[in-house]
């Protein structure tokens, strides 16, 4: 059978774009179709709009930490839009690049939703009209979406990816969640302003997190200004539209009754794949749906032997990185005849808080878990020298946890500036099974906050 082309990819997002490059550049015949800009979730709404926003929000802390070190104090002003307008060019920027790198790759680019008519035929659907294409191998990189919980009015709150778009700062914001995008947008807003509220089902935020580091973050979050609710009933909690403002009622576990107002409610529980697998028809290509999310083995196939996913559709680990080495890996695999798979193992992370959190490897709950009486913990809470000329009181916290009588070291974690700079060079590592003497063999960097990973007792 002749097909249109060598692979099709649904989704240009971080997957979609390295998958089609990469097999592109092995001499594939290949096109991408997006019916949103070029970038996916990452680049769109996600990290990199994200991640300008947390370091517009930090500025507010310099000027009051500037003052220790002889600067004149000064009354700083924040425009929002403005921040709101440059956020977005820098977006549209890199929304361009990537067009234009798809372009030197060779892959085509279509405009339009895609979505199955058989298994090996997609429909792209667009207002300039539908168009319908062959290819002998599909990738399906659509990412996942952002869910609202189902309580009454939370039609009324909005996403992350209404955050960028907000025409004015709220005043007041309530944030319903407390994993990473909720912790973050927490830390954006109260330092650009805002009375920030945050509202969790359990006790602590970033559930799946090493518990120092849940604590130390949580902590600090509340030292600057935050207000935290923990154990909320979400089945009690209802948000009603008023003249004042939007009107949060709920209960807490122990039957205590919260009424808030709102400028704004940021829905933060959580993304799913569903949602955006829904549209592309999975049923007419055979392609089994585990949990919501689309069913893959180790070399990202489907049930389906031409049929691939990666990424935040198959909800496995949700990281923008990881979906890039997933579609290398696939494409090298299919297309550069070099099989091989990627390890979801000792995968690196940061949470942009404020303080900013870190962490590779084994939280210590897992590794007593997995080890028992073999896991032994080091660690150290201290002041950063950055600090020591000022009134801020806030600490990191850096920690090793190892196994055994060699002490392989299981996991690095850290809480404070520049965590995602220094666990991403503790990560190299953690991936080779170094032990706790290789780390203290390692000669510090003096004065730094890093050094402590290496002279930890």
């Amino acid at each position: 059978m002749t097909f249109d082309y060598d692979l099709f990819v649904i989704g240009a997002g971080s997957g979609g774009l390295a998958a089609s490059k990469r097999a592109a550049s092995y001499g594939a015949k290949v096109a991408i179709a997006e019916s949103d800009l070029v970038g996916g979730t990452c680049v769109i709404r996600g990290c990199v709009p994200k991640k300008l926003m947390v370091y517009a929000s930090q500025f507010a802390h310099w000027y009051d930490d500037a003052t220790g070190y002889g600067w004149e104090g000064v009354a700083p002003g924040h425009d929002w839009s403005k921040l709101i307008d440059r956020v977005q060019a820098e977006v549209m920027r890199l929304n361009g690049l990537h067009i234009s790198f798809l372009e030197k790759a060779g892959v085509e680019l279509i405009s339009g939703l895609g979505r199955f008519v058989d298994a090996h035929t997609v429909e792209i659907v667009s207002p300039e009209g539908n168009r319908q294409v062959t290819a002998r191998y599909i990738l399906i990189a659509v990412g996942a979406e952002a869910v609202r919980p189902d309580i009454p009015g939370i039609e009324h709150s909005i996403t992350s990816r209404e955050m960028f778009l907000l025409p004015e700062r709220p005043e007041r914001f309530v944030v319903l969640g407390g994993g990473y995008i909720g912790v973050e947008f927490a830390g954006i807003l109260k330092g650009l302003g805002s009375q920030v509220t945050q509202v969790l089902r359990g006790d602590r935020i970033l559930r799946g997190f090493d518990s120092d580091i849940r604590d130390q973050v949580q902590q600090a979050m509340g030292d600057r200004g935050i207000t935290i609710h923990t154990h909320a009933d979400m089945g009690s909690m209802a948000i009603e539209k008023t003249d004042r403002g939007l009107l949060i009622r709920f209960k807490t576990t122990d039957g205590a009754a919260h009424e808030l107002l709102a400028d704004a409610i940021l829905s933060a529980t959580g993304r799913k794949p569903k949602p955006q697998i829904e549209p592309l028809n999975l049923d007419k290509a055979g392609v089994e749906v585990m949990n919501g999310a689309i069913a893959v083995g180790i070399d990202h196939c489907t049930n389906q032997p031409h049929i691939y996913a990666v990424g935040d559709c198959t909800d496995r680990v949700n990281l923008t990185p990881v979906a890039i080495a997933e579609g290398r890996a696939f494409a090298d695999t299919v297309f550069g005849h070099q099989p091989r798979t990627i390890s979801h193992r000792n995968i690196p992370s940061a949470v942009f808080s404020q303080p900013e959190a870190a962490t590779v490897g084994m939280t210590e709950e897992e590794a007593r878990a997995a080890y028992g009486d073999r896991v032994k913990v080091y660690r150290a809470r201290f002041r950063p020298m950055i600090y020591s000329l000022t009134d801020c009181t806030e600490k990191v916290l850096v920690k090793l946890v190892v196994e055994g009588e060699n002490e392989r070291v299981l996991g690095v974690h850290m809480v404070g500036k520049d965590s995602a700079e220094i666990i991403q060079g503790m990560a190299i590592p953690v991936v080779m099974g170094a032990t706790k003497a290789d780390f203290d063999r390692t000669i510090a960097i003096h004065p730094s906050t890093a050094e402590e990973f290496v002279t930890l007792r």
